[in-house]
């Protein structure tokens, strides 16, 4: 499955590819038909780039996914977020352009805000990308009441990111959001006493890897959403 976010940019590659290719053809030009074959394996590279493999996640209730495939930059610990409502937990993902880029819903919940703030285009890896980089920052709440928080982030590369949530909407664990083409950052922020599963140098897949487990509220089903749906791309 592609996103449909990459079809024009593949049809373009591959009309390009064509034409360059008839070119080559018609003027019997090695020049062209080089650039053909250079077309041709950047077309292959795009259709790789914007692949959507298909995840169903079945763990139990309170897991939490990856919002991403990549590799596990940093868990650090944040001494005070307002929206968490106190120290939280910071998992940062580093997507490579050969990782998917689809982003996932951490957690089954509902949307309390998204905030898009522009921003710089450092190297996706570097700390100060958390806090500098043009980033979508999606807010949301668990049904024990729990607050988490995603984040975006472009980098070097990527400068374009998709996000497909809206406040009030009403999701759930492993479904698409949005994606971030070309190289990206993608950070999850939870309460302070969530059990974190990963450490720096893992490899996470968005929708499948359990990175944390979240501590349930009493009295309160974790698995009740009838009300969820998925926000697909």
């Amino acid at each position: 499955m592609i996103v449909r976010e990459g079809l024009s940019i593949i049809f373009i590659m591959l009309c390009l590819t064509v034409v360059v290719l008839l070119l080559a053809s018609r003027f019997d030009s090695r020049i062209l038909a080089c650039a053909a074959a250079l077309f041709a394996l950047l077309t292959v590279f795009t259709v790789f780039f914007f692949r959507d493999p298909a995840r169903n996640f079945d763990g139990e209730p309170g897991m939490l996914v990856s919002p991403a495939d990549g590799r596990i930059l940093s868990v650090e610990k944040i001494e005070h977020h307002d929206f968490i409502g106190g120290p939280a937990w910071k998992v940062s993902i580093f997507l490579s352009v050969f990782d998917v880029h689809v982003n996932r819903i951490p957690c089954t919940g509902s949307i309390d805000y998204v905030k898009y703030n522009p921003g710089k285009f450092f190297k996706a890896f570097l700390d100060k990308a958390s806090d500098e980089n043009e980033h979508t920052e999606i807010g949301m709440t668990t049904p024990t009441g729990q607050h988490l928080i995603v984040k975006q982030i472009a980098g070097l590369i990527a400068r374009r990111i998709v996000c497909r949530l809206h406040p009030d909407d009403q999701v759930t664990t492993g479904a698409r959001f949005g994606l971030i083409k070309f190289g990206s950052r993608t950070e999850l922020l939870v309460p302070i006493d969530s059990k974190i599963l990963v450490a720096e140098g893992d490899h996470v897949k968005g929708g499948a890897t359990v990175i944390g487990k979240l501590v349930e509220a009493m009295g309160t089903d974790l698995s009740d959403s009838s009300q969820a749906h998925n926000v697909e791309l």
